[in-house]
């Protein structure tokens, strides 16, 4: 049981990786939209930051729901990893 905690928690570090490559993209000015690389980032994490994005609202133009998405997933990881030591 302990393994499948392992692993859930370090899938979840891998699309936290994704998810500060979306992050990190966004400040790159002229970045084409249909690189496919931009275009797999957007559709990996968009299904979790659309619903993210209407819970939480902007703050003047800046959108922090990808912030707060990329903190909730390191606390998700680390309650997997500490749940996979104790089984």
């Amino acid at each position: 049981m302990g393994a499948i905690f392992a692993l859930l928690s370090q899938a979840i570090q891998l699309y936290t990786f994704v998810l500060l490559a979306r992050i990190l993209m966004t400040w790159i000015p002229n970045l084409d939209p249909y690189n496919p690389i931009v275009r797999f980032l957007i559709q990996v994490t968009e299904p979790v930051l659309d619903p993210a994005r209407r819970i939480i609202p902007p703050i003047g133009m800046i959108d922090i729901s990808p912030i707060v998405v990329f903190f909730a997933l390191q606390i998700l990881s680390s309650i997997l990893m500490d749940l996979s030591r104790s089984f």
